[in-house]
């Protein structure tokens, strides 16, 4: 009787503890997502607030605006639907990248740009355009500044497309515009880029942002650093060894001895 009533007991503490462990962790997850909606939602109200309040006065500002008013709406879609950490943070990226381009709006506009936006890695990365650089591709013509004309009224705030690095600057046309709905780049996309891009300082070559790298991981290839093939090689025979006779010997016997 008294080891039947010790099982029960011991059963109740086992469920009573599993339940209190779950509802705590999913306690937890809510708070998270509360907090990461939260914290989009706030960067997409300043959004609105902009996108709303703001007119455009030349071409460069109106497109400006136009491509901050279709981040606005697609970020507003992502918050109805968010359900997850994920999503909520997806909502905060969309809403910042519209901030980026009501930021290039003002600045075309002679505007106070306006507070500073976080930073995000990715687009430092990518480099930004340093001068201006006019081409013809295809039968195409192509032109890319650091500041907004008459003829580059299309801004990105730079960053990857489709896994490649496209640069911060204004163009003629948004030429990364099929592959960020595609999902993959055109046949002559690293063309255009080389003929677009060759030389400019900070901006990854033809062929290594046919690979995906931006001038940063290039320039460290080169070097040697991230190249270190040759000492894993050569640390690979000792791993071998000392893995295969260690867990080889050790594990067998001890787990043998359990």
């Amino acid at each position: 009787m008294g080891t039947t009533i010790f099982v029960v007991v011991l059963l109740l503490i086992v469920v009573i503890g599993g339940w209190y462990l779950v509802r705590s962790q999913a306690e937890a997850k809510r708070r998270r997502l509360e907090d990461a909606k939260a914290e989009a939602r706030r960067w997409l109200e300043r959004l609105g607030g902009q996108v709303l309040n703001l007119t455009g006065t030349d071409a460069a500002s109106q497109q400006a605006i136009a491509d901050a008013a279709e981040r606005y709406n697609a970020a507003g879609s992502q918050m109805e639907q968010a359900q997850t950490e994920e999503q909520a943070r997806l909502v905060r990226q969309t809403a910042l990248e519209g901030l980026y381009y009501v930021k290039a709006a003002r600045t075309a506009m002679g505007l106070d740009p306006g507070p500073p936006l976080p930073e995000d890695p990715e687009r430092e990365r990518a480099g930004k355009v340093t001068e201006h650089r006019s081409v013809d591709v295809e039968g195409h013509h192509y032109e890319a500044s650091p500041e907004p004309t008459q003829s580059t009224p299309h801004y990105y705030p730079g960053g990857r497309v489709a896994g490649r690095p496209v640069p911060q600057g204004w163009y003629s046309e948004p030429w990364w515009k099929p592959a960020l709905v595609a999902g993959a780049w055109g046949i002559g996309s690293m063309f255009l880029f080389s003929a677009m891009f060759s030389g400019m300082a900070g901006i990854a070559s033809a062929s290594a942002w046919e690979s995906g790298y931006d001038a940063g991981q290039e320039d460290a290839m080169e070097s040697g650093d991230m190249g270190d093939g040759g000492d894993m090689g050569g640390d690979g025979g000792d791993m071998g060894g000392d893995f295969g006779g260690d867990f080889g010997g050790d594990f067998g016997g001890d787990f043998g001895g359990f």
